[in-house]
């Protein structure tokens, strides 16, 4: 029985998978693979893709190179260009969903906003914004970090009387031919906006609060004869992915502080502003006064010519409100414009919301992050017994491609779910202690990092806890969750008397 048919014939499901992203296309192919088809994967969109999805803006496109985005187990060899754009990796998104058998298990257009742990039925029962209630012996979290926009706090936002829209929910409806446009933020989704939509405005104003750290692209298109021969011969597709992943990996130790590699990226970096911005002031502006990697280093081969036009202005005077008409700055100026773009990220550090997560007791799981988001693995937590999480807290990176490490997590939580079928158990709950010996390594390990230098980003809290990042190489990681340690678990054995084992693979 496929997941529709069960949660339509009774709202269950052995395996619920919140999101249909990378993550929880991932985790949904490996259930198939494994004979489980008693899963289903709720998601509040239309279709697969999550974040891809979502950000449609022009020149949106993977700051990592197409052929380490990819599924290991499912390689496209015919990528268009070197850094595949947003099209093509929805693209691909639905390939995978077609092509093993997904989409019947997806229940799209469907919001969770709540979950609740019963502890005497020993399921999750889940709730849709729209009152619909089911039930899962397992529940996977496939949100991820990059899902809910975030907005500046500005006084009189809402009074703004030309089109606003945040760069995440791009309004293609909307022309900005011959506008002055104002996009607050200058971040990785702005420094791809920017150079595709400057040459079409009358005025455009690049509103920035720091300086970013950017390093060149260097995109380029595949040519036929490469995708060919990546096609004919599969290992050397392999190979080439194996030495764009080393070439990455090999970057990780610039991220520690006094680093003698970041010294040597900042002065490169420095080098290559200098070499496509004639403009001292400019290049004064744009020169950030903090360690290189302490936020994202952005990587472009336009974004700094694009600032050199005649109708680019970028503006380091804080925004002090937003007026009918147009913003206004600390140094006392109004500047008029017809369209604000929020180029300004998305709430990273609030973790799974707004969905209201209740553990063992009810137990909220805002309760239970006050003081930041934490988990073992970054992806269990005690006291939500059978909750799993995929690109949850500390599991970021700063260097490689995070699909590498979302297999690593499906990899782990298929071999739990194989250890409640074999050992016959209800739930596994992660020991307080373990999970308590875990995060404060890893928050050790985060003070010798670069991202705890001082400057503000979307990898911490208000209060500077790093909630994002993983702290290590990816070989780390994969090494830490290569199998699951059961002893770091509280295992209840099911009682006989109750339905709903998860099933043994076919």
């Amino acid at each position: 029985m496929n997941a529709s048919a069960n949660t339509a014939a009774g709202g269950a499901s052995r395996v619920a998978i919140i999101g249909a992203g990378i993550s929880g296309v991932c985790l949904g192919i490996e259930l198939k693979k494994a004979g489980i088809d008693s899963f289903t994967i709720f998601e509040k969109s239309e279709g697969v893709g999550g974040t891809w999805r979502d950000n449609s803006y022009p020149g949106a496109a993977c700051d990592v190179p197409s052929f380490l985005y990819s599924f290991s187990f499912e390689p496209k060899t015919d990528w268009s260009r070197k850094f595949s754009p947003q099209a093509e990796i929805l693209a691909y998104l639905d390939h995978c969903t077609d092509k093993y058998g997904l989409r019947p298990h997806c229940r799209f257009n469907t919001e969770i906003a709540a979950v609740r742990f019963d502890a005497d039925a020993g399921i999750w029962r889940i709730r849709t914004a729209a009152g619909e209630e089911h039930r899962a012996n397992v529940l996977v979290s496939g949100v991820g970090q990059l899902n809910q926009p975030a907005y500046p706090d500005l006084p009189g936002r809402d009074e703004f009387a030309g089109t606003t829209f945040h760069s995440a929910r791009w309004n293609h409806d909307h022309d900005l031919t011959g506008q002055t446009v104002a996009v607050i933020g200058n971040g990785a989704s702005a420094i791809q906006i920017v150079p595709q939509i400057a040459p079409r405005t009358k005025q455009l104003y690049i509103f920035q609060r720091s300086a970013n750290w950017m390093i060149p692209r260097m995109d380029r298109a595949y040519t036929e004869r490469e995708q060919r021969r990546f096609a004919r011969l599969p290992l050397l597709a392999r190979l080439y992915r194996a030495y764009i992943w080393a070439q990455l990996e090999a970057r990780w130790p610039a991220f520690s502080k006094e680093s003698r590699l970041g010294f040597k990226l900042e002065t490169f970096a420095t080098e290559e502003m200098a070499r496509q911005i004639a403009d001292p002031n400019l290049r004064q502006i744009l020169t950030p006064d903090y360690p290189v990697g302490c936020k994202r280093i952005l990587i472009s081969d336009d974004y700094y010519p694009a600032l050199t036009r005649d109708n680019v202005a970028v503006v380091t005077s804080h925004i002090t409100r937003v007026t009918k008409d147009g913003i206004v700055t600390a140094d006392g100026r109004e500047r008029a414009v017809d369209t604000i773009i929020y180029a300004t990220g998305f709430r990273a550090s609030d973790f799974l919301a707004p969905m209201d997560i209740h553990g063992v007791g009810n137990r909220t799981l805002n309760e239970v992050w006050k003081e930041g988001a934490e988990a073992y693995l970054g992806m269990t937590l005690p006291g939500f017994p059978n909750f799993f999480m995929l690109y949850g807290p500390n599991t970021n990176l700063g260097h490689n491609s995070i699909i590498m490490m979302i297999e690593c997590q499906v990899r782990y939580i298929m071999q739990c779910l194989r250890a409640l079928r074999e050992r016959d158990l209800e739930w596994l709950d992660v020991r307080p202690e373990v999970m308590t010996r875990y995060n404060r390594a890893v928050q050790h390990s985060l003070k010798q990092s670069v991202w705890d230098t001082g400057c503000g980003s979307w990898y911490k809290t208000a209060t500077g806890k790093i909630t994002n990042n993983w702290p290590h190489s990816t070989i780390s990681y994969w090494w830490q969750t290569r199998r699951p340690d059961l002893s770091a678990f509280h295992q209840k054995v099911r009682r006989h008397e109750r339905a709903g084992a998860l099933p043994r693979a076919a």
